[in-house]
């Protein structure tokens, strides 16, 4: 058996994805150099193709003309290949809630430390973010064209677009996907568990978006009502940390320097 016949034959039964070191183990008398000249041959073929250091994609005919494959495909494969929990997250995952706007450029992911030594140009589709700790309990599933994907809720989504703005294009963008997202939120109880996987400050910047640029008062009121239980005392915060202006007023409430003018796209 070749290694094109192998990984046709893994394609057949269901396993489109693979590592450098299970062509190594399948053909333990091939050096390490004949495997990897094999694997950039089928590349440059575009039979499969690398999506990961030493992980590997076969290329579906769906996607055949493009040569590439959306990581929404082998995400899960991936993160399972690297032995590390996972959510796809911010803008991608508000994509999957019916509430992106406009399709993302990256796909984004969230793990845990320690971060990857990976080059970004090994794979310029994938956006990476990380955390001590995955939030479990506030992660949906769904299936996928080759399995199962993880995915963060609406709440842990919305928490996560704020506190991550800067990977996503600012609070502007963060404020216009709110827009839609926030009628699929429900912040009851969050203080008692969804507030540990975040910071004070992005609640409040979270609630000064809600009431003050969305006018979304019903949510904004659980949110502060969660707020108040889980924090009695929280301080002045910008409204953004990547703007050095001086603040254009405060708000009481939230406590908030507002420091930036937030527009929301016209959807």
């Amino acid at each position: 058996m070749t290694v094109r016949e192998w990984i046709r034959d893994r394609e057949i039964n269901g396993l489109p994805t693979f590592a450098f070191e299970d062509v190594r183990k399948r053909f333990p008398d091939f050096s390490e150099q004949v495997v990897k000249n094999e694997l950039f041959r089928l590349s440059a073929q575009k039979i499969i193709v690398p999506v990961y250091r030493g992980f590997y994609v076969v290329i579906p005919p769906q996607y055949a003309a493009k040569g590439t494959v959306p990581p929404l495909y082998y995400i899960d494969q991936l993160m399972s290949c690297l032995n590390k929990p996972y959510y796809i997250s911010l803008l991608s995952a508000a994509e999957l809630l019916g509430a992106a706007h406009q399709r993302p450029q990256k796909f984004s992911v969230t793990t845990i430390f320690p971060k990857a030594s990976v080059s970004v140009a090994k794979n310029n589709l994938l956006s990476w973010s990380y955390r001590k700790e995955i939030p479990a309990g506030f992660l949906l599933t769904k299936n996928s064209e080759t399995g199962i994907i993880r995915y963060s809720n609406a709440e842990l989504t919305a928490l996560d677009l704020v506190q991550y703005e800067q990977y996503v294009g600012g609070l502007s963008r963060v404020a216009t996907v709110l827009e839609e997202l926030s009628e699929q939120t429900e912040f009851t109880n969050a203080a008692q568990s969804l507030f540990n996987y975040t910071t004070l400050a992005t609640i409040q910047r979270l609630g000064y978006i809600l009431e003050e640029v969305l006018q979304q008062q019903e949510v904004a009121d659980i949110l502060y009502k969660e707020l108040t239980t889980y924090s009695k005392r929280f301080r002045y915060v910008p409204l953004s940390t990547r703007h050095t202006g001086n603040s254009a007023g405060k708000n009481s409430r939230w406590k908030i320097n507002v420091n930036l003018n937030i527009e929301i796209d016209e959807i």
